[in-house]
């Protein structure tokens, strides 16, 4: 594999058996054929509709979900999916979800306790911090899990739609931390509805319609024709 590539998605495809009868064939594909890759340093826009199927490419790449068909090689040992509904034990306070987190991600249980104030700093969860995790809003979960991904700085990190949550002043600093990452060589693919985001933040998108890459490239290129799909609608 090319040293310089992080993650390479070859003719990826999903389906999934509709219902639970034990005899039934019948099945729903959510990826089908997807191939790019990602370099190492780069970051990469994913776009499309509700259900073109971003937030399951994101699983696969993150080894969540196995492909049916094709393959996902990636040639970093870390790749963090950093999702709002993911990731964490809900019946733990941010204290030990911090550690856990970390160490899912390969570091050890010593380093994350000695990231854990500077990331619970960075997260603005105040009094809330010895809380069980299920009585996150939201956003709060957003802050935590960005906090984490920041500090223990995965090889990849798989962003999804976490910068347009929270208010706007962890929104400002999220996106001063993604540029931050970026110039330090981090290597990201965020998927976002958001194209002024992916505009300013992207080297590169795919843009997905129906499981199937409808267009891949330069990020403008690609943005310009999605934006006018966009409209046209």
């Amino acid at each position: 594999m090319n040293e310089q590539i992080a993650l390479t998605a070859e003719r990826l495809s999903l389906s999934f058996r509709n219902g639970l009868r034990l005899f039934s064939s019948a099945s729903t594909t959510v990826l089908d054929d997807v191939s790019f890759t990602v370099a190492r340093g780069e970051t990469f826009g994913v776009v499309g509709g509700n259900g073109a199927g971003k937030s399951t490419l994101l699983k696969v790449l993150a080894g969540i979900y196995q492909p049916t068909r094709g393959r996902m090689t990636k040639s970093v040992p870390n790749v963090s999916l950093l999702n709002l509904q993911l990731g964490f034990d809900e019946n733990l306070d941010a204290r030990d979800n911090i550690v856990l987190s970390g160490m899912l991600m390969g570091l050890s249980r010593k380093r994350m306790r000695e990231l854990t104030d500077e990331i619970l700093d960075y997260a603005e969860l105040d009094s809330a911090v010895s809380m069980p995790v299920r009585s996150y809003s939201t956003g709060m979960k957003a802050r935590l899990g960005f906090a984490i991904s920041k500090y223990s700085r995965p090889d990849v990190i798989l962003l999804d739609e976490v910068l347009s949550v929270g208010d706007g002043h962890f929104r400002e600093k999220a996106e001063a931390t993604m540029r931050e990452m970026m110039m330090g060589n981090q290597t990201v693919v965020f998927v976002s509805h958001d194209s002024g985001r992916i505009r300013e933040l992207c080297s590169r998108v795919c843009w997905l319609k129906d499981g199937r890459v409808q267009m891949l490239g330069q990020t403008g290129e690609v943005m310009n024709a999605y934006d006018e799909y966009i409209l046209r609608k």
